[in-house]
């Protein structure tokens, strides 16, 4: 597995984890980083730390691309792997799109239900297609 796959799988668990436990996905990496076991490289800081600068207009573009899903009904890992998604799409440039929904779809494919792959990259794709719109 390529380093930043790794980096966004560590980043997933991180967002997951706080999500479950509903406290503060900044906490929580702290936790991990002083923990230092695995060792939580700077591209897994890089996008929790993005994903919860953006939380809130990351989860309005969910609201409005997710068809049929408020995204507090979403399932826990679906809602962060599309988190990570749209960060990614949305405010790093030096992630193509394409890597950054096919990261997305083959995380879901590996931790989610059989559904989920579909789902994500359906959203991930309305986004790309109405970036103008998503973006800030």
């Amino acid at each position: 597995m390529a380093a930043r796959s790794k980096a966004r799988k560590r980043a997933l668990d991180v967002l997951y984890e706080a999500d479950v436990r509903g406290v503060d996905a900044l906490r929580t990496l702290a936790d991990r980083v002083a923990l230092a076991e695995p060792p939580v490289n700077d591209y897994t800081i890089e996008l929790v730390e993005g994903v919860q600068a953006h939380r809130d207009r990351i989860d309005e573009i969910l609201a409005d691309y997710a068809e049929g899903w408020a995204v507090e009904r979403m399932p826990d890992v679906d809602r962060a792997i599309l988190r990570v998604g749209v960060f990614e799409l949305l405010w790093r440039d030096d992630v193509p799109d394409p890597v950054a929904i096919d990261e997305a779809v083959e995380l879901a494919k590996s931790l989610s239900t059989d559904e989920s792959p579909r789902f994500v990259n359906g959203v991930l794709a309305r986004v790309v297609r109405d970036r103008p719109a998503a973006e800030v």
